[in-house]
């Protein structure tokens, strides 16, 4: 078997039908729309999702966007920090739903988890698997106090997915790039049977610099640089990361791929709720350069590179 890289092929998206607007959160927390927007970007968010449930929409929406058949999948690969239980893992719910004959794993990197994900599927794909469904979901409202204003204005859920396709040759991933701070872990948390913590103003800190760090050196990897991005699909954690990252990386705000104003940050789902956005405006294009990159809980950080279309 020669060399064989991977290509995006479909996407699909799912939220919750119910909607939180920052006058809703208004009218029992001690905050207003004023505030929660210029601080963090998000004017509502969805919430009461349940991570399968999204998972199972997005990844019907992602196969049928792609042409294809739950059969044509061979592995459910399930990007999330809120499973529906211990045990089993949530992919396996997604896989039977929706009707995939092969197998099924979940992948925890928390908000950096899709692009963990991403690099698992090509590493997959590499070694001889066929399709792989890659799906990010997660319901952060089910592990927040909605009574703590500081992070009740900032979470929802959501989910996206895309169908990862094998090919020969090098295909669309350029580069990645990984890093991970576990001494960091008190930073964002949480613990089982609590809520969602966060220092907000050293994740801020801390956020800024790995998030740009790691692009720059996926890009560099990919013997590229930034004015090649045509479209720079960041994690959607808060309005302000995304224009400092995007300063500081010398790309502009136009070429961002920005929804946290519709869906808040969304975890797992971010990226793929922004790509999916992207997509369906229509600034993607075959050939372009696209940068993915994100931070989570752990501290984790991931980056890649894809020239759309391979």
């Amino acid at each position: 078997m020669g060399v064989r890289g991977i290509t995006l092929s479909g996407c699909g998206i799912s939220v919750p039908d119910k909607v939180v607007t920052n006058d809703d959160l208004s009218a029992r927390l001690d905050t207003n729309d004023a505030w929660i927007t210029e601080r963090t970007g998000i004017k509502e968010r969805h919430v009461g999702g349940i991570t399968s449930q999204m998972a199972i929409e997005a990844g019907r929406s992602a196969i049928a966007d792609a042409g294809l058949e739950p059969a044509d999948i061979d592995i459910v690969l399930l990007a999330t920090t809120t499973p529906d239980a211990m045990v089993p893992a949530t992919s396996a719910t997604v896989q039977a739903a929706i009707g995939v004959p092969g197998g099924a794993l979940d992948l925890n990197a928390a908000c950096s988890g899709f692009v963990y994900g991403l690099v698992a599927a090509a590493g997959l794909v590499s070694v001889g698997a066929g399709r792989v469904l890659l799906i990010g979901s997660d319901a952060l409202s089910r592990i927040t106090d909605w009574d703590d204003r500081t992070m009740a204005v900032l979470v929802g859920d959501g989910a996206g997915a895309v169908v990862v396709e094998p090919v020969d040759g090098p295909g669309s991933l350029l580069s990645w790039n990984f890093g991970a701070d576990g001494t960091l872990r008190h930073l964002l948390k949480c613990d089982h049977g609590g809520y969602l913590f966060m220092d907000g103003k050293e994740v801020f800190r801390k956020a800024v610099r790995v998030v740009v760090e790691s692009a720059e050196r996926a890009l560099a990897d990919a013997g590229l640089a930034a004015a090649d991005v045509d479209l720079l699909v960041p994690h959607q954690a808060n309005l302000r990361i995304i224009q400092a990252a995007c300063q500081r990386l010398g790309i502009p705000e136009a070429r961002t791929a920005v929804v946290i104003d519709r869906y808040g940050n969304t975890s797992s789902a971010s990226i793929p709720l922004a790509l999916g956005d992207a997509l369906a405006q229509g600034r993607v294009s075959a050939g372009d350069h696209v940068l993915l990159t994100g931070f989570g809980g752990g501290m984790t950080w991931a980056s890649a590179v894809l020239r759309w279309g391979g």
